[in-house]
C-alpha cells in the first residue's frame, strides 16, 4: 500500500479553509516543544526480510533516551518516512508513544506534496499519539508562496507543528516573510532550517524558534545565531556528545572534534552514510530499502578510524561490536512485501 492510498480511502474531502491570519496564543504544548533542544532524526531498521525490525528500533530509542535526546522525529529524511506505507510509518509513531510516550517527544513527519494527504496523515499521526509534527513545503509540484501558507495551515490546524526547510531537496525556499504569515499560529513550534547561519539568525530576531538542520553548523547556530537546538542525524551515533553542544558552554574543541564525522556522514546523501555506520556498529541488519545502498569499504574503514578517536563509548553498539562488514554482508530490498 502506498501514502497515496491512504489519500484516495479516506473520508469525504475536508474544507482546505481560508488562510489563517489573525495570531492566536500559542498552545502549552506547542510552547513546550520549543524548549526542546535535542532532537534525533532516528533511522528506521529492517529485518532481513524488509519488514520494520521493532526490536532493533526500541534499542536505539532506549540508547537515545539514556543519553539526553528530547525528541525523536519518526520517519524523516533520515527514518525513511518516504520509503514506508502509511501503515508502517504511523504504526512506528503508535509504536514508540505507547512504548516511551512518557520518555520522550515524539514528532511524526506528517507532511508532504500533496496538501489532502498529508492533512489526513497529521490528522492520523496525532491520533496516534505524536506531540508534534514535521512538515514540509511542497515539492516537486511546487507552490507559490501563497499556496505555501495555505498548504502549511492545514497541517497545523491538528496540532503542534515545527515547519521543515530544506531547499536542498524540495527546490523552493520558504522565505522568512511566508514564516512570518504562519508564526502567529496557536500551533506553530518553529522551523527546521537548512538555509544556513544567516537565515536562523534572522528569523530568531523575528522570535521564531529555530533548530539547525545541518549538524556542522549547528554549535554555532545554537550558541552564536540564536537557534534553540538541533534536529540531528549525528544524534544517532553520539547522542550525549551532542546534547553537550546543545546544553552545555560553547565547546569549540568538540564540535572541532565531530566535524569529520559530520563530513562522513554527509559525503553520501543522507542517510547513506548513518545507515551504513549503524549497521556497522551492529544496531540493525545490513538491510537497505531501495535506492539506498551502503558506502564504499575503503569508507567504512575510515568510519572505524574516526568513530574509534572519538570514542566508541558514546555510541549505541550491538553485541558484535564495531566492524567494517563485507560488501557481500548487504542485502537490498524494495520493502517487506518482496521477501
Amino acid at each position: 500500500s502506498s501514502h497515496f492510498s491512504l489519500y484516495c480511502l479516506r473520508r469525504p474531502p475536508m474544507s482546505a479553509g481560508p488562510p489563517q491570519k489573525q495570531a492566536k496564543m500559542a498552545t502549552a504544548k506547542t510552547l513546550e516543544m520549543r524548549k526542546l533542544r535535542l532532537m534525533t532524526a532516528i533511522k528506521t531498521p529492517y529485518t532481513t526480510d524488509g519488514n520494520l525490525d521493532l526490536p532493533a528500533f526500541d534499542a536505539h530509542v532506549e540508547h537515545q533516551i539514556a543519553n539526553g535526546v528530547e525528541a525523536l522525529i519518526i520517519g524523516g529524511t533520515t527514518g525513511e518516512g518516504h520509503l514506508l506505507s502509511w501503515e508502517e510509518h504511523l504504526l512506528l509513531i503508535a509504536h514508540v508513544k505507547a512504548k516511551f510516550g512518557s520518555k520522550i517527544a515524539i514528532v511524526g513527519n506528517t507532511g508532504g506534496l500533496c496538501t489532502g494527504e498529508a492533512a489526513v496523515a497529521t490528522r492520523k499521526g496525532f491520533a496516534a499519539g505524536m506531540d508534534c509534527s514535521l512538515l514540509i513545503n511542497p515539492y516537486y509540484g511546487k507552490t507559490s508562496a501563497r499556496g505555501i501558507v495555505m498548504h502549511l495551515e492545514n497541517g497545523l490546524k491538528y496540532g503542534p507543528a515545527i515547519i521543515y526547510n530544506v531547499p536542498g531537496r524540495t527546490g523552493q525556499d520558504i522565505k522568512p516573510e511566508v514564516i512570518m504569515q504562519i508564526a502567529g499560529h496557536e500551533h506553530f513550534v518553529g522551523v527546521k532550517e537548512c538555509v544556513g547561519h544567516e537565515r536562523i539568525a534572522e528569523l530568531s530576531a523575528k522570535g521564531v524558534a529555530c533548530w539547525s538542520g545541518n549538524d556542522e553548523q549547528c554549535h554555532d547556530d545554537r550558541h552564536k545565531y540564536g537557534a534553540v537546538g538541533v534536529i540531528s542525524v549525528t544524534s544517532n551515533i553520539v547522542p550525549a556528545l551532542m546534547r553537550k553542544l546543545m546544553h552545555e558552554a560553547p565547546n569549540d574543541a568538540l564540535d572541532a572534534q565531530l566535524q569529520p564525522l559530520y563530513t562522513w556522514l554527509f559525503t553520501e546523501p543522507n542517510p547513506i552514510g548513518v545507515n551504513t555506520l549503524l549497521m556497522q556498529l551492529g544496531m540493525c541488519e545490513p538491510v537497505f530499502r531501495l535506492p539506498y545502498t551502503h558506502t564504499s569499504k575503503e569508507s567504512r574503514e575510515e568510519s572505524v578510524k574516526l568513530v574509534t578517536s572519538i570514542g566508541l563509548e558514546h555510541c549505541p553498539t550491538g553485541a558484535k561490536g564495531l566492524r567494517v562488514l563485507e560488501d557481500s554482508d548487504f542485502k537490498h530490498v524494495l520493502n517487506g512485501d518482496d521477501a
